[in-house]
């Protein structure tokens, strides 16, 4: 239900972003807050199973993991039109032009996103620290792998 929730929230706010302003500056920003608030929630499970797990809580946990799996299958990839490369959401996009010359590499990454998310929410349900910190680390590398090909380092 609260995924549910959150995907029709995420698909509200792009709509009406892109009503605000230039089509694909409203989908910079809309791209930019959904992995923002992914991030945020990585960060979340991160701080309790990596780097404080004596502060570990299930119930947290399972919310974050649920959040950033809802992310994952909102369909981001209606984000990156083209032209998004160049302009400005709530900051200057940081996208590469190669992830529109490399759609095949973009899709590969992006299913491997979508496919760790999801398996970080069914881990999460488990409540196993041990096994969550093993799939975190699995999303995190999706993230990274993607960062380094197609995320200019500020």
């Amino acid at each position: 239900m609260k995924s549910k929730l959150l995907i029709a929230l995420l698909l509200i706010l792009a709509s009406s972003a892109v009503i605000a302003g230039k089509a694909e500056d409203q989908q910079i920003k809309s791209r930019q807050s959904a992995y923002g608030f992914a991030g945020w929630n990585l960060g979340k499970i991160k701080d309790q199973v990596v780097d404080h797990p004596d502060t570990y809580n299930k119930d947290q946990v399972i919310a974050a993991a649920n959040a950033i799996a809802a992310v994952a299958n909102s369909g981001l990839g209606a984000l990156f039109g083209p032209g998004t490369d160049e302009g400005t959401g709530w900051a200057k996009t940081r996208l590469k032009p190669e992830f529109f010359q490399q759609p095949e590499e973009a899709k590969k990454l992006a299913t491997d996103f979508n496919r760790e998310a999801n398996e970080l929410a069914k881990v999460a349900a488990g409540g196993d620290a041990g096994a969550i910190k093993t799939q975190f680390a699995k999303l995190a590398d999706t993230c990274k792998a993607c960062h380094k090909s197609f995320k200019i380092k500020e």
